[in-house]
């Protein structure tokens, strides 16, 4: 049966990680700050890559894929980025591990196996692709560039918690090149709209979308558009940003195009991403004491039946005569699950399901 949740009204704190573990959607790892996305919650996150990356693709957007290190010189490039994650960065400095004389069985980092460039685990890839954008661009031809990859991060917070914050988390971040500012803006805040949008539409959560103060912008941008929802302690979540960057990367990485009169310029650059934070927004914003509360557009089974039954031949009776009702949702696009699993009692799965958040459930 689904583990006991605390009332939201006595912890919030404690009811948000209760409906994470009832629902069985994630766990924290064995490496500090981490976390496992076990399969019931990666079938919802996949359900929202699934939906966001079709819409980049409308948009004209293409997916590729660049390198998890990047060299320590690359990051420094821009001074406002490299000073803004410098706190949160992991850094390899070696590549080679050996047997430890002293302690037999025991392995220490070996110490003739330094990096000649220590390598800066990205916390964003603003760095490794500018300097990759470099090579690309030579013409106002080759403009746009318009990319997005889905990929890890890792972020050395002190402070966790799961989906929220997590010192490794999924998300996809996009990244284009423009020959003009006009374009840039005009793209940062397309993408802005995407993401609130999406967030509407397919989380069930209503948004404010606005400009970050000069404060909070992302480090390196001269603008900073998010996505802010309400959650139900009535506090605020950010829950997607895009990022109007000037031409700051493109000055630092030295990124320059001949434009239609012949001239060179400097071209001008956007980023935008949102991250498995979405699967928090997601929790915090539906559910209630009994567990999990899915929109039924990312809920990965939208029916369960539950058959109570005697015997063997009882059970085929229920489910022949099941059958055309479950024919029948599948093809309005609906995942039913039959569950005759005769390990667990059916109060046992009613609550579970509860829990997990099935939009239906049938008994």
């Amino acid at each position: 049966m689904a583990d006991k949740i605390t009332k939201r009204e006595d912890n919030y704190s404690e009811w948000y990680l209760d409906v994470i573990k009832a629902a069985d959607l994630a766990e924290n790892s064995g490496v500090r700050g981490c976390m496992v996305i076990k399969p019931y919650g990666f079938a919802i996150w996949e359900k929202i890559k699934d939906i966001l990356d079709k819409k980049f693709k409308e948009t004209g957007h293409s997916n590729a894929y660049f390198p998890l290190f990047v060299p320590k010189s690359l990051f420094e490039a821009e001074e406002k980025n490299a000073e803004g994650f410098a706190k949160e960065c992991a850094v390899v400095t070696h590549y080679r591990l050996k047997n430890d004389t002293v302690n037999p069985g025991k392995l220490m980092v070996d110490p003739e196996a330094k990096l000649e460039e220590e390598l800066v685990v990205r916390p964003t890839s603003e760095a490794i692709i500018w300097n990759t954008y470099r090579k690309w661009i030579e013409s106002h031809r080759d403009l746009p560039i318009l990319i997005n990859q889905w990929a890890n991060v890792v972020r050395w917070e002190m402070k966790t918690r799961l989906f929220l914050r997590t010192a490794e988390f999924l998300w996809q971040e996009g990244h284009t090149a423009h020959a003009t500012k006009a374009e840039a803006i005009e793209e940062a805040e397309l993408m802005n709209n995407v993401y609130g949008d999406f967030v509407e539409q397919y989380l069930g959560v209503p948004v404010i979308r606005g400009l970050k103060c000069e404060s909070e912008r992302f480090a390196g941008a001269e603008e900073t558009y998010c996505i802010e929802a309400m959650m139900q302690d009535g506090k605020a979540l950010q829950a997607g940003t895009s990022h109007f960057l000037g031409q700051n990367f493109a000055k630092a990485f030295d990124v320059k195009f001949t434009n239609k009169e012949g001239k060179q310029e400097f071209v001008w650059a956007t980023s935008w991403g949102v991250s498995t934070r979405l699967m928090g927004a997601l929790i915090m914003s539906h559910s209630d004491d009994l567990g999990l509360v899915l929109p039924p557009k990312l809920a990965p089974i939208h029916v369960a039946i539950v058959p109570i039954y005697k015997g063997e031949e009882n059970l085929a009776e229920l489910r022949t005569f099941v059958e055309p009702t479950i024919n029948a949702l599948k093809e309005k696009g609906l995942v039913v699950k039959f569950d005759d699993d005769d390990q667990k009692r059916p109060g046992w799965k009613f609550a579970e399901y509860e829990a997990k958040g099935i939009p239906v459930d049938s008994r």
